[in-house]
């Protein structure tokens, strides 16, 4: 019986040291392809960062980031933000991220979109739900201001070739007309919201390789009834 179990205590050493050899090799091999793998990088404030700071190599650094997904808008080099203006304070060791720096150039991050010298300005489009509907961000369009003097309505277009910003359709706003949000120069802007206060402002689509604009007149009731073809 002895005899019989030799062979059997040597055959499971035998197996016992094979699979040990091959758990520890396969480990090893996992931790060694972790331990070589690239480690990515991306730019920290060195220190606590008010608003308005322009960045400087001294108020930035390089950090690893463990995770295998950067944070949306981080860049990897201190040349990429270098000489912006934070428009958002940063704690040290935070990402800095695009949509929270803006420059001279551009105006703003990639999260805002709002060029040197334009505004953004959210009116609520009134009777143009299906344009609403197919309107999207980087489209343009041309804005009226439809009011009433007495029981007559009139009809002036105040606002052309217009970009899009953002669209917040019906429904997902508490106000019951769709709310889009353009980029217009000042003097828009103070048209825009005048009219979004005490009148109604429809949306036209243009396309979006007529960069043309007119001079409209100011168009009435009457005025459509009495004109001759």
């Amino acid at each position: 019986m002895k005899r019989n179990l030799v062979p059997l205590i040597v055959i499971a050493f035998v197996v016992a040291i094979v699979s040990t050899f091959i758990f520890y090799t396969l480990f090893l091999g996992k931790l060694k392809s972790a331990s070589s793998a690239p480690k990515q990088t991306i730019v920290v404030a060195a220190r606590n960062l008010d608003r308005g700071t322009t960045l400087q190599p001294d108020d930035l650094k390089l950090a690893p980031w463990a995770s295998p997904e950067l944070p949306q808008g981080s860049v990897s080099t201190l040349a990429q933000v270098k000489g912006m203006t934070l428009i958002a304070s940063v704690q040290q060791g935070e990402p800095i991220l695009l949509a929270r720096v803006a420059s001279r150039e551009s105006g703003a991050g990639a999260g805002l979109g709002i060029t040197k010298g334009m505004r953004a300005i959210s009116i609520h489009a009134v009777d143009s739900s299906g344009i609403v509907s197919i309107l999207r961000p980087g489209h343009r369009v041309d804005v009226q201001l439809v009011s009433s003097q007495g029981s007559l309505p009139e009809l002036r277009t105040i606002l052309q070739n217009i970009e899009v910003l953002a669209v917040s359709p019906t429904g997902e706003t508490r106000n019951a007309n769709p709310v889009i949000t353009l980029l217009v120069n000042p003097a828009g802007a103070d048209m825009a919201g005048l009219g979004d206060s005490g009148a109604r402002l429809r949306l036209i689509l243009r396309n979006p390789l007529d960069e043309g604009t007119t001079n409209l007149d100011r168009v009435t009731l009457p005025g459509m009834m009495s004109s001759k073809k």
